[in-house]
């Protein structure tokens, strides 16, 4: 039997998934001819906390700001003081809104950044023709809750693959282990990481890119007997560097490549011909982090996929 009244819950809203792509362009007045653009290609998400209940039990609307003004906001912002870091942009978003309606107590503000890289020509890189790179999406996530506000930066899609330099054996074994121990195979996953700052106004861009390559050279230089091994080395290779990162999460799936059997043709196969599985897949996610150090759930309040 059902006791209690039916009330809201926890609720937010907003606008998803926003395709921004800014150009900068060489001032007015300037010699254009030769001036590179640059491009700037963001899918941002607005989502507003706060008292929302009036509209939920009544239809009442006159404290929805709506997601359509959100959607506006965002292009507004992006001409008005152009974009940079994703993170100062979102930063920039969720002040407005927590600062502008006095209802609206926080919010969660998500962007996805696209890479573009100058197309190459005899004569160098082009300066305003671009390629869509298959590399790794930059994500940053910003959450607002009254006048704190917290910064979760990370990275998806970053497929990588050692050739050699892996093992996996010592594994226990029973009935139903069919998997052949290794001291020799491909190692390959696609990284999605995210990690949490403990400051506000920093360099995110000049930290994106220094906290993704050496995550990048760690999982290259560590000699790794498991998958689990060389995420944690990863992370704590990142707090190690970087003392205003507070933890860092990982998920990566093991993209499994199995050796072909050539027998059936008369080949042997020296650990070159491999059938590349798409799943079922081994999935490793872990948390690292720095012992002791005070945790922050608000800033993960909705981020997915992780432990």
């Amino acid at each position: 039997m059902a006791h209690g009244d039916i009330v809201l819950g926890a609720n937010q809203y907003g606008k998803a998934e926003c395709r921004l792509v800014r150009v900068d362009r060489p001032a007015t007045g300037e010699d254009r001819a030769g001036a590179p653009h640059r491009i700037t290609d963001l899918n941002v998400t607005t989502q507003l906390r706060g008292d929302f209940t009036d509209c939920h039990l009544h239809g009442d609307n006159s404290r929805v700001v709506a997601t359509d003004t959100q959607k506006n906001t965002v292009y507004a912002f992006a001409g008005e003081f152009g974009v940079g870091a994703p993170e100062d942009f979102l930063l920039r978003l969720g002040r407005h809104f927590v600062d502008g309606f006095a209802w609206v107590e926080g919010g969660r503000f998500e962007a996805e950044q696209y890479a573009w890289d100058r197309i190459a020509t005899p004569d160098g890189p082009h300066d305003h023709a671009f390629v869509r790179t298959g590399a790794e999406t930059r994500t940053a996530v910003v959450q607002v809750d009254g006048a704190e506000a917290f910064v979760v930066a990370g990275l998806t899609d970053c497929v990588v693959l050692k050739s050699t330099g892996s093992e996996f054996h010592g594994f226990p074994r029973d009935r139903y282990t069919t998997l052949v121990e290794t001291d020799d195979r491909i190692l390959a996953t696609s990284v999605t990481a995210r990690w949490r700052y403990t400051e506000l106004g920093l360099d995110y861009d000049a930290l994106y890119t220094g906290i993704r390559d050496l995550m990048l050279a760690t999982f290259a230089d560590l000699h790794s007997l498991a998958l689990q091994q060389t995420i944690f080395a990863m992370g704590r290779a990142v707090l190690e560097a970087y003392p205003m990162v507070a933890e860092v999460r990982l998920s990566c799936p093991n993209k499994h490549h199995f050796l072909v059997d050539l027998a059936p043709f008369g080949q042997e196969n020296p650990n070159a011909v491999y059938y590349a599985a798409d799943r079922p897949y081994g999935l490793i996610q872990a948390t690292v982090e720095r012992e002791g150090a005070p945790t922050e759930p608000r800033a993960w309040a909705g981020v997915p996929g992780f432990v």
